[in-house]
């Protein structure tokens, strides 16, 4: 049996593009006692909240038709955020070049948090290019990893 996240992004792809924008990434997860359903989506430029609009209401009616999850839940669409989560291999592929922070389960050297240019990204393993020279995140270090914006 699919997981919910693998069922809701099938149904969520052609409603994603068809409001002109990517799916970045699905989540299904429970907070404060209640399970939240929540689609991130992309497009260039940046997505607004009538892009949010546009596929919200259609996979609100799908969600219902297709009822992938017992019980209830809160759907919400959202932008990705410029602060992103790069998790599946074609984000870190496209934000090769890019400043990330690399968040840590265990302390390295100290510290938990390490922010660099992403050099590369192999079987869940991250490297940096960091101040003092490169480094290697294997994926079982890794809590998070995302785009580390400066404004």
């Amino acid at each position: 049996m699919a997981k919910v996240t693998e069922t809701v992004a099938a149904l969520a792809l052609p409603v994603v593009e068809r409001a002109g924008c990517t799916l970045w990434d699905v989540e299904y997860v429970k907070e404060a006692g209640e399970w939240f359903l929540r689609l991130y989506i992309d497009k260039e430029g940046g997505v607004s909240i009538d892009d949010c609009e546009a596929v919200s209401r259609p996979m609100s009616d799908l969600l219902d038709e297709a009822d992938p999850i017992e019980g209830s839940y809160v759907f919400e669409v959202s932008s990705a955020g410029a602060d992103r989560p790069l998790k599946k291999p074609e984000h870190f592929a496209r934000y090769l070049g890019s400043e990330v922070e690399v968040k840590l389960y265990r302390p390295r050297d100290g510290r938990k948090e390490f922010v660099g240019v992403l050099r590369g990204y192999e079987d869940g393993g991250v490297e940096l290019e960091l101040p003092g020279g490169p480094a290697r995140f294997e994926k079982n270090e890794i809590a998070l990893v995302r785009l580390y914006p400066r404004f």
